[in-house]
């Protein structure tokens, strides 16, 4: 490893970038001075001799420190390539060993910064002299990776990257970008690169994480959706054959895939019934992908979940079996919710006590109750529970939209709430008929937790460990998100009871 340190072009930047350096076995000094017009005439009121000037005397100056030295012209892309010819000589016989040429705003086309290092090389004289021409190119029109590509095409044999395409403004050439296209394309490149692949992800995961700078989803290489397939047609492909829509494998920049070297099929709107059935098969579903009828039942359901939230879990994929294929005998039917609530303590103690009737469409009676809980939905769900008296384990809770209302550009008090429940059936002697409390609102039962996604607007429950058994969901739509809870609670617990009675009389 070489520690370089960046200084101006003046011995008191360039003698304290040494002390800084110098204590590395290996170590560099990088000086740099811009030669564009534009910097000359406005940044730095110097014409283009003082510039050679200044230039050469400094590179010498930093050859009395150490001897790998590094020269960039910066802006070169927007200088004339003549000057640079000039400059790039005078540097080179003060001692400078790489000759870096920065496309400092990102200006320049592959062409154009191709064409620069071939004819910069071909016309200053190296010989006898140990010289590296390097690349730095910015991303401001999106080109950094392909700029640099170019030169490396025409000599360059350094490439200065960062990881996760950091830097100024729209940030500088992308280490894993530049390293996989020599790794996949190498005819196109007369070079090697040492680097371990199997590391990228990694120490990508690693500058996100000290940077705080979350690596965007649709991000070359390493981001989330790099080696994911959503579209029909290509999960299609990719299940009969990776190399169809996937250049490189997951397992080559350290991404953990399936042992058949597949990315992730992420299942949505767009996925085909080939995807849904391979994703049934690897959950153990073998019986439902193989029967044609239970497939589309299950893929226009997920379709339609989607729709709302873009794309499906393997907690939807399982909830839609219970949804889809046992279909719900209505039991119980919500008739009156009454709910009053209490905070003490600057709010942080809450209380609240439900009353629920319920229509037992079975018996034909009504019946109420009344629950305490940490919050008016928590309370409403022990009521229900009470009157069911069927063992329930909450599963996931989610407010999947709250839409329309009166208000002109945002959903008002009166905006319609949709809760989804998935629920499974509680196992006997670990449930005592009442529901565990949760913090604030949001029920639960044993197994789950409380979370925030920060993927939309769903506030949602999940699972803290899998459990077995059929996941049954319910789906309650009112303008008072409580009315919805209890109603998306409610239809989850008349498909559980439909299944279970029939499993019964079976």
């Amino acid at each position: 490893m070489r520690i370089a340190g960046l200084a101006r072009a003046n011995e008191k930047d360039i003698a304290r970038c040494h002390e800084a350096v110098s204590h590395a076995p290996l170590h560099r000094i990088h000086t740099f001075l811009a030669s564009s017009d534009i910097h000359l005439e406005h940044k730095l009121n110097i014409t283009r001799a003082e510039c050679l000037q200044t230039a050469a005397k400094m590179v010498a100056f930093a050859k009395t420190l150490v001897e790998d030295i590094e020269f960039s012209p910066e802006d070169a892309g927007r200088s004339d390539p003549d000057f640079l010819v000039d400059l790039c000589s005078a540097v080179i016989d003060a001692g400078a060993t790489t000759i870096n040429l920065p496309d400092t705003v990102g200006y320049t086309l592959p062409v154009e910064y191709g064409t620069m290092f071939a004819y910069l090389i071909e016309k200053t004289d190296t010989k006898g002299k140990h010289v590296i021409w390097s690349t730095h190119c910015h991303n401001d029109l999106g080109l950094a990776t392909a700029n640099s590509l170019a030169a490396v095409q025409q000599g360059a044999r350094q490439v200065e990257v960062t990881l996760n395409s950091l830097g100024e403004r729209a940030g500088n050439t992308s280490l894993e970008e530049v390293v996989m296209a020599l790794r996949t394309r190498p005819q196109h490149f007369p070079v090697y690169c040492d680097i371990e692949t199997r590391q990228i992800m990694r120490a990508s995961k690693m500058v996100a994480s000290y940077t705080g700078i979350a690596v965007q989803p649709n991000k070359a290489i390493v981001g989330a959706n790099a080696f994911a397939h959503e579209s029909g047609i290509h999960q299609h492909g990719v299940l009969k054959h990776s190399a169809t829509y996937e250049i490189m494998t997951p397992e080559s920049v350290g991404i953990e895939a399936g042992t058949d070297g597949r990315g992730t099929l992420v299942l949505g709107k767009h996925s085909g019934k080939a995807a849904y059935r391979q994703r049934l098969i690897e959950l153990g579903y073998s019986d439902v992908a193989a029967d044609a009828e239970q497939l589309n039942k299950i893929v226009e359901g997920a379709k339609a979940v989607a729709d709302q939230k873009k794309t499906i879990s393997d907690a939807d994929l399982e909830a839609l079996l219970g949804d889809r294929l046992y279909s719900a005998t209505e039991t119980w039917e919500l008739r009156d919710l009454v709910v009053s609530s209490s905070s003490k303590d600057g709010g942080k103690v809450l209380t609240s006590t439900a009353t629920v009737t319920l229509h037992d469409l079975g018996a034909d009676e009504e019946k109420m109750v009344a629950a305490i809980g940490v919050g008016p939905v928590d309370a409403v769900f022990k009521a229900i529970l009470k009157l069911v008296e069927r063992p329930v384990q909450l599963t996931q809770y989610v407010v999947t939209k709250i839409e329309g209302g009166s208000g002109p550009d945002e959903p008002g008090n009166d905006a319609l709430a949709s809760v989804v429940t998935h629920i499974k059936a509680g196992l006997p002697g670990t449930h005592d008929g009442n529901a565990a409390a949760l913090p604030s609102d949001f029920p639960g039962h044993q197994g789950v937790t409380v979370r925030n996604d920060p993927s939309g607007n769903e506030l949602g429950i999940v699972k803290n460990a899998a459990s077995g058994g059929i996941t049954y969901t319910g789906i309650g739509t009112s303008t008072d998100i409580i009315v919805a809870s209890a109603r998306a609670y409610i239809a989850a617990i008349n498909r559980m009871a439909a299944h279970e009675d029939r499993e019964k009389a079976a």
